[in-house]
């Protein structure tokens, strides 16, 4: 188990059940959800559900009853999935089993917070034309990432994957720093700036260069704030702020 400053750090399990499990490669293999697996923070395993199918074509979708276009995602390999999945778990507490689909409640950071709370979650992953409704049976919890239109789950399930690791302790370096990121306190984050202090006849605002903390903290929150009312103002509804 994982030691960070003589405190013991839980690893988190997640496992995705998909039809192309190719596609998590290069996104599970770089960057912070790479580092989380080597700190032994987050175990993510990604399932080929064609391996609980019984034919030799490996058939995991199959045309609508009542015709229409396009083909469904079958209701058996799901559940025998998720038999094998939460029946070798080892663990007292059942996973989540989370369904991604348009018709699931909106996904965002208080979700992402909740998620990583837990020890273990399941993500299905649909695709074709949708899947055999008797699988929404079989889960927990339905989830979005927006009011919009993709080819599959995969994709929604790599975003859900990065919001939530990064949230485990020890994941990131500065976890001071998730505090101030955008949606963490309701706003937007404020304006960031680097090296050069002048480009192009853009200046750093000369606050960040003075020194005084409180100042430089007043001018943050106060940018986070006029951030918001004039790019998101539906946010504020949620902090009490008019």
């Amino acid at each position: 188990m994982p030691v960070d400053g003589g405190i013991i750090l839980n690893m988190m399990k997640i496992e995705i059940l998909t039809l192309f499990p190719e596609m998590f490669k290069g996104v599970f293999d770089e960057s912070m959800l790479k580092i989380a697996g080597k700190k032994g923070l987050a175990d993510i395993t990604v399932h080929d559900l064609r391996n609980w199918t019984h034919d030799r074509h490996r058939t995991a979708d199959d045309k609508p009853f009542g015709g229409g276009p396009g083909m469904v995602m079958k209701v058996e390999p799901v559940d025998e999935a998720l038999i094998d999945i939460i029946g070798n778990t080892g663990n007292t507490v059942r996973p989540a089993v989370i369904l991604l689909t348009p018709q699931g409640a909106r996904f965002s950071q208080k979700t992402a917070r909740e998620l990583a709370a837990r020890e273990h979650i399941v993500l299905i992953c649909g695709h074709y034309e949708g899947f055999d409704e008797r699988i929404r049976n079989l889960v927990d919890i339905e989830l979005s990432i927006g009011d919009y239109i993709l080819t599959c789950g995969e994709i929604p399930a790599m975003a859900i994957c990065d919001s939530v690791v990064r949230l485990l302790p020890g994941v990131l370096g500065a976890d001071k720093a998730l505090e101030e990121e955008s949606f963490e306190e309701g706003l937007l984050e404020y304006p960031q700036y680097t090296r050069p202090f002048s480009y192009k006849g853009m200046d750093v605002p000369e606050v960040l260069l003075c020194g005084d903390p409180k100042k430089i903290k007043k001018w943050r929150e106060e940018q986070a704030l006029s951030r918001t009312k004039e790019r998101r103002p539906d946010l504020l509804k949620n902090t009490g702020i008019g």
